[in-house]
C-alpha cells in the first residue's frame, strides 16, 4: 500500500484540526479520536514527537476507550479478512505477513487461537505482524507468539495489546511520511547477521574464545574496516575488537564507547551487541560524509562480560581499566581447558605483559558512553524508546545454607520440626518487604534447593542465594545488614544453624552528571521526553567508571523488555533513535571541544 502523497510535519502542523485528523486517518484502526486529541499538542518538531503525542493520548484515555481501541482491530486471519472487510492498512499488513496465504492447517490453528484468546480476554489478539523490522513476521512466528501470549495474565495482555497497537501505528506513520529507519535497519541487520555464529543450533550461545566467539570477532572487525571506514581495526590480547576513527588531529583525545559481544547461554541478539553497532553506524556516517570531529572515536567490542565459560567477568573492559586478575589465566572451563590455553588456541599471546599493555591512559580520553538494551520492563511499560541511566546498581551476592533436621513428615509434630525450607521462605518474604521500602533497591533469592528432598521428609537443609542491588552502596549495604540479621534471628527462633558466604561485591557506578546531561540533551533534541532510570544489571561501563566519567543510554526492549532470552528484541525504529541520539551527543561534544 502506497500513500497517495507523502505527508510532512510542516503540512501537519499548519493544518486545521479537522484536516489534521483526516491526514492521520488510519494510523490507529477506526479511532479518529486519538488524532483529534493530539492536534492541540502541535507543533511537532519531529516524527518521533508526533508518535509520542499519539501514544500519550492513548495512555491518558479511559480504560473503556482503550478497550474500544483494542476491539476496533480485526482478528488475525479472521472472518473480516476472509470476507475482505479489513481496512486497507490491515489488509496490507496481514498480507505482508503472509496471513492471506495460510495453509489449511495454519488457518485452522489460527481460528482456534482466535476463539481461545477471545474467550480468555474478551478482545481480539493484537500483534504488529510487520515485526521489529517492518518487513513481516513468518506465520510460524505469529502462531508461536499467539500461543505464548494466551498464557499471560489479563491486565498484562491488555497492556501488551496496546503496545502492539502503537507499533502498528508507528509503521503506518512511517509510510505516511515516507520515512524508513535506514540506520536502525543497519544496526538491526548487523545484530541478526552476527547471530548466525553460535555454539548451539537451536539458540544463541557465544562464550569466551569459543569458535563462534572468534567468528564474531572476525566479523565485527571486517565490518569495521570494510563498511564503516575506521582508520585502525584490530583484535587485542584478550579478544576485544578495537576500531579507531581519528579526529581532525589523529593525536587528539578520544571518546571511548562500545559494549560486549559474548552472550549468556541461549541468550538474545541485542544484549551488548546493540552498543557495538550503534556507534559503528555513527562512524560509518561520518566516514561517508568525509567528516572528522575535534576528537577521535574508539569503539570497543568487548570480548567478555557475561562470565559464562570462566568464573571471571568483565575480562574485556577490565583489561582496559587495568584490572585483569592474573589468577584468571589459570581458571578452567567445564572441559578442563584453562583460560591461558584457550587464549593460545585462539592465537592470543596469553601473557600478562601483553594484557597489562591494554590498560588505557585516562588522560587520552574524554569519557566513556555505552548504549544498551534496557533488559527490563520499565521503558516498554512507559511506551518510551529511550532512557537515561542514572546509575548502575551496586550489588552483593551470597550463597547460604540453613541447617535443620530431616525427619518424617508424618510423625514429626509441627511444633517439634526444625524445617530449614520454611526458614528460607521466611527470609525470602522478609527480603521482599525490606527491598520494597526503598526506591531503586531490589533483593532476590533466586536459588532455593533442598538437597535430597522428598515429598514425605521435613527438609533438613536448604541452600539459597541472595542478590541485593541498589543505586548506592550505602542503601545496598543497609539492606544486606538487615537481611543477614534477620537470617540470624529466624535461625535462633527456629533452632537452626546457618552458614553464608559472599560471592560478589560490585560498587555502584553513578553516571557522571555532565555525561548523563549530554545523553538527556540528545534525547530531548529528538523530540522525546527524558526519563531517568537505574540499571539493575551490570555493564562494561561499571569497569570503565573506575577510570573515566561514564554514562549510559538505554533502548527499549520489546516483549516486556525480556533479556537473556531468545525473545529479547527491539525495533528498527528504536535502534534508529539510539543512533540519532548518539549522533546528537557527538555533535554537541564537538561544539564543546572545538
Amino acid at each position: 500500500m502506497t500513500p497517495p502523497s507523502i505527508l510532512s510535519l510542516e503540512r501537519l502542523n499548519a493544518a486545521t484540526a479537522t484536516e489534521f485528523t483526516a491526514l492521520l486517518d488510519g494510523s490507529y484502526e477506526h479511532s479518529p479520536w486519538i488524532a483529534e486529541r493530539a492536534a492541540v499538542r502541535r507543533p511537532f518538531a519531529s516524527l518521533a514527537a508526533l508518535k509520542r503525542a499519539l501514544v500519550e493520548v492513548v495512555r491518558e484515555s479511559s480504560p473503556d476507550e482503550q478497550l474500544g481501541l483494542i476491539r476496533a482491530h480485526p482478528e488475525l486471519a479472521g472472518k473480516a479478512m476472509v470476507a475482505r472487510h479489513l481496512t486497507a492498512e490491515s489488509t496490507h499488513e496481514q498480507g505482508k505477513a503472509g496471513l492471506t496465504d495460510c495453509t489449511p492447517e495454519e488457518f485452522t490453528r489460527l481460528q482456534q487461537l482466535n476463539a481461545d484468546y477471545k474467550a480468555r480476554f474478551g478482545f481480539p489478539f493484537i500483534l504488529a505482524v510487520r515485526g521489529p523490522r517492518g518487513q513481516g513476521l513468518a506465520r510460524s512466528e505469529i502462531i508461536a507468539t499467539f500461543a505464548r501470549r494466551l498464557r499471560n495474565q489479563p491486565d498484562f495482555e491488555r497492556a501488551e495489546a496496546l503496545r502492539n497497537i502503537h507499533r502498528i501505528a508507528e509503521i503506518r506513520l512511517n509510510e505516511k511520511f515516507g520515512f524508513e529507519p535506514l540506520l536502525g535497519q543497519q544496526v538491526w541487520d548487523w545484530c541478526e547477521q552476527l547471530a548466525v555464529h553460535s555454539e548451539q543450533d537451536d539458540g544463541l550461545t557465544v562464550t569466551y574464545l569459543s569458535p563462534a566467539h572468534r567468528a564474531c570477532a572476525a566479523q565485527i572487525a571486517q565490518w569495521m574496516a570494510a563498511e564503516c571506514g575506521f582508520d585502525q581495526v584490530g583484535i587485542d590480547a584478550v579478544g576485544n575488537v578495537v576500531g579507531v576513527y581519528h579526529g581532525q588531529d589523529p593525536s587528539a583525545r578520544r571518546l571511548l564507547t562500545g559494549s560486549h559481544y559474548d552472550t549468556v547461554r541461549n541468550g538474545g541478539k541485542y544484549d551488548g551487541r546493540l552498543g557495538i553497532f550503534v556507534p559503528m553506524a555513527c562512524v560509518r556516517e561520518l566516514f561517508r560524509q568525509g567528516r572528522r570531529l575535534p576528537f577521535g572515536i574508539e569503539v570497543v567490542a568487548f570480548a567478555e562480560e557475561e562470565g559464562q565459560r570462566y568464573p571471571a567477568t568483565f575480562l574485556g573492559s577490565g583489561a582496559l581499566a587495568g584490572q585483569f586478575d592474573p589468577a584468571w589465566l589459570e581458571q578452567v572451563d567445564g572441559a578442563g581447558i584453562s583460560m591461558r590455553d584457550a587464549m593460545r588456541q585462539a592465537g592470543l599471546p596469553a601473557s600478562l605483559e601483553a594484557i597489562a599493555a591494554l590498560a588505557r591512559d585516562p588522560a587520552q580520553y574524554l569519557g566513556f558512553v555505552e548504549v544498551h538494551i534496557e533488559q527490563g520492563p520499565v521503558l516498554d511499560g512507559l511506551d518510551l524508546p529511550l532512557g537515561s541511566v542514572s546509575s548502575i546498581n551496586g550489588s552483593r551476592r551470597y550463597l547460604g545454607q540453613i541447617n535443620g533436621q530431616a525427619s518424617h513428615a508424618g510423625t514429626t509434630p509441627m511444633a517439634l520440626r526444625r524445617d530449614a525450607a520454611t526458614a528460607a521462605a521466611e527470609l525470602l518474604l522478609f527480603l521482599e518487604r525490606r527491598a520494597a521500602q526503598v526506591p531503586d533497591l531490589v533483593g532476590t533469592i533466586g536459588l532455593l534447593e533442598v538437597p535430597n528432598g522428598s515429598v514425605n521428609v521435613v527438609p533438613g537443609c536448604c541452600r539459597f542465594s541472595l542478590d541485593i542491588r541498589a543505586t548506592s552502596d550505602a542503601v545496598r549495604d543497609a539492606c544486606v545488614a538487615d537481611t543477614l540479621a534477620e537470617l540470624q534471628r529466624i535461625c535462633e527462633r527456629r533452632g537452626l544453624g546457618h552458614e553464608i558466604r559472599q560471592t560478589l561485591c560490585a560498587a555502584a557506578a553513578p553516571s557522571a552528571p555532565a555525561w548523563q546531561a549530554r545523553w538527556e540533551r540528545a534525547v530531548a533534541a529528538l523530540g522525546l521526553p527524558v526519563h531517568r532510570l537505574p540499571s539493575g544489571a551490570g555493564h562494561d561501563a561499571m569497569k570503565l567508571h573506575d577510570m573515566l566519567p561514564q554514562a549510559m543510554l538505554f533502548v527499549r526492549g520489546l516483549n516486556a523488555g525480556i533479556s537473556h532470552n531468545p525473545l529479547e528484541s527491539t525495533s528498527c525504529d528504536d535502534a534508529e533513535l539510539a543512533v540519532r541520539a548518539l549522533q546528537q551527543l557527538l555533535d554537541h561534544l564537538a561544539k564543546d571541544t572545538a
